[in-house]
């Protein structure tokens, strides 16, 4: 049997708490004020912090084009920011 994820372990969960680090690694490292081998670690951090932000993105979307259409999620339109509801 398939174990469900919970909202806790969700990266959807913790997109907040992961973007605000990854804005303040960014302040950190414009700041211009860290030896290369800090930076280096800092922009290793930076791209997991990234890549966990854009998962928690993409799982974000599908759980909403399942909400929208249980049945074809794969056919449910792409977001329009410019579109009125």
């Amino acid at each position: 049997m398939a174990k469900k994820t919970t909202p806790e372990s969700s990266p959807v969960a913790n997109f907040e708490q992961s973007m605000q680090a990854l804005e303040a690694l960014v302040a950190q490292m414009e700041a211009g004020e860290m030896t290369l081998e800090e930076s280096l670690a800092a922009y290793e951090r930076g791209v997991g912090l990234y890549r966990h932000c854009q998962s928690a993105l993409e799982q974000a979307e599908l759980r909403v084009r399942l909400l929208s259409d249980p049945a074809k999620p794969e056919q449910a339109l792409a977001f329009d920011v410019g579109q009125d509801a």
